[in-house]
């Protein structure tokens, strides 16, 4: 298989090298706006040796008939196109396999798309996939992804899934050896204007040494989406399918480590965000966010990659505590309320510390809008939004919203927004955390200095130092063998 990205490669090109490959045979099977996949294939030339059937179930009643009724009917989803993809691929064994599986690695492409309808209503997006063997007779491997449609016109909408289908079937076949190049390809011959990829998931015996979490790493870091999502299990999620209609609570932070601040933070703060009145407590998504920029400070380069193992190692902390993580592109928090608030109009919390209160009010940071700071409030609060305040030990007095005190003439604003349910401090909080600085707590994990411990969770304590996380020295030193021997430290051994 081919590892280097060829650039240079058209929409038409990759299309004829599928066709033109005795090995690669398969159906297309696509929803609504997803016509022109199979359409590319045939206008490349050579389709006969690729194409074994296309169809279309426009018809929500045709489209239940073959692939079943959904109990939640939302026919652009990922539970209709995973139903397209079992069908499509089952059919192509059942009817292929005895005469041409010895030599042929079979594939089911389905997309199920939503384009701009006539008045321009609604939001063009959809779900695309793949089912495919790499070699004869061998298992199957998925790629599922969901893009948003840019484009303001119904057609060119149409074009770009075209162009993606082709651009994803080609990269399943021929850069499947490097994830990162299969990620790029997907944007050949398209921009970041035209769509945007926020959910993509590598599954089968030939992606056992893909990480997701990575995958939707690189989505962000890529520009290919604002943000992304994956739940406890590591599993990549789509934003609008977890968080629509739900009330959002989130806490951003490096959580490197996470300590017991920020579980009190986490825990108080949700707690406070239950007993607002127009809270419904059954229908409540907490998520904790890392920004790339997150993911960047304290390195000396700011232009220097990002660490991948070292956001797994965040990660593998907030998953080991049931933590649903939002990877996201947005160093402002308006920026971030801003792209929530388009997926549920119900009421949010931000669960922040005080220096990021005095981080929102600092002018400086929103010289690139027109409006400045009152821009940025506009979208911050004008949301069903409120922002829960954890307070800061700063010496030796605990800051807090009433000892926050904006510039002059902001004073009047801040005084609005406290007065109208806005920003609210965090009460019942412990204080004894208040002491506890993160890079201090890590410069004590990195020098295995004893004691640290107390300073994050048991359960993080335990994965910290069984998989030797953040620099945890895991060679004892000669004066802690006897302590050693006795078993009162873990060491890891892998």
């Amino acid at each position: 298989m081919n590892a280097v990205h060829n650039k240079d490669i058209g929409t038409k090109q990759k299309a004829l090298a599928i066709n033109l490959d005795p090995k690669i045979y398969g159906s297309f099977a696509e929803i609504g706006a997803g016509q022109d996949v199979a359409a590319n294939f045939f206008k490349a030339g050579a389709s006969s040796g690729t194409i074994a059937k296309t169809m279309s179930a426009y018809d929500m009643t045709f489209s239940d008939a073959i692939y079943g009724a959904l109990q939640v009917r939302r026919y652009v989803s990922e539970a209709r196109l995973i139903s397209m993809l079992d069908h499509e691929y089952s059919l192509l064994l059942e009817r292929l396999s005895s005469q041409r599986g010895e030599n042929t690695t079979f594939f089911a492409f389905s997309n199920t798309m939503s384009a701009l309808n006539y008045h321009k209503t609604n939001e063009g997006h959809g779900w695309m996939g793949v089912r495919f063997q790499l070699v004869p007779g061998g298992e199957y491997n998925d790629v599922v992804l969901h893009v948003k449609l840019l484009d303001n016109d119904n057609v060119d909408q149409q074009q770009a899934v075209g162009i993606l289908g082709v651009n994803l079937l080609y990269a399943c076949f021929y850069y499947n050896e490097v994830p990162p190049v299969f990620l790029l390809s997907l944007m050949d011959n398209l921009s970041k204007d035209r769509i945007q990829i926020d959910m993509i998931r590598f599954e089968g015996p030939d992606f056992k040494k893909v990480d997701n979490r990575l995958m939707s790493l690189h989505l962000v870091k890529y520009g290919f989406s604002d943000a992304a999502l994956f739940g406890p299990d590591g599993k990549n999620q789509q934003p609008s399918e977890v968080l629509y209609k739900k009330h959002i609570v989130v806490i951003r932070g490096r959580f490197r480590p996470l300590i017991n601040v920020h579980l009190d933070m986490l825990t108080t703060g949700v707690k406070q965000f239950l007993q607002e009145p127009d809270v419904d407590n059954n229908n409540v998504v907490v998520i904790a966010e890392l920004t790339l920029q997150a993911l960047k400070e304290r390195n000396a380069d700011q232009n220097a990659d990002i660490d991948e193992k070292d956001f797994l190692d965040r990660v593998d902390i907030l998953c080991s505590l049931g933590q649903t993580v939002l990877i996201s592109n947005f160093h402002e928090y308006y920026k971030l309320v801003s792209y929530l608030s388009k997926i549920t109009k119900l009421k949010m919390g931000v669960v922040l510390g005080y220096p990021n209160l005095e981080y929102i009010f600092a002018e400086e940071h929103y010289n690139d809008l027109p409006g400045g700071i009152l821009e940025s409030f506009a979208t911050l609060f004008s949301r069903k939004v409120k922002l829960f305040i954890y307070p800061t030990l700063r010496d030796g007095m605990i800051m807090n919203c009433l000892r926050f005190y904006p510039p002059p003439h902001l004073i009047d604003l801040y005084r609005y927004l406290i007065s109208n349910n806005k920003i609210e401090d965090i009460r019942h909080y412990h204080e004894n955390n208040l002491h506890v600085d993160t890079d201090n707590v890590l410069d004590l994990i990195k020098a295995g200095t004893s004691g640290w411990e107390k300073f994050v969770p048991e359960e993080v304590a335990s994965i910290i130092k069984s998989r030797c996380l953040f620099g945890y020295p895991c060679e004892r030193k000669p004066e802690e063998q006897a302590e050693g021997k006795e078993g009162n430290r873990i060491i890891a051994t892998d």
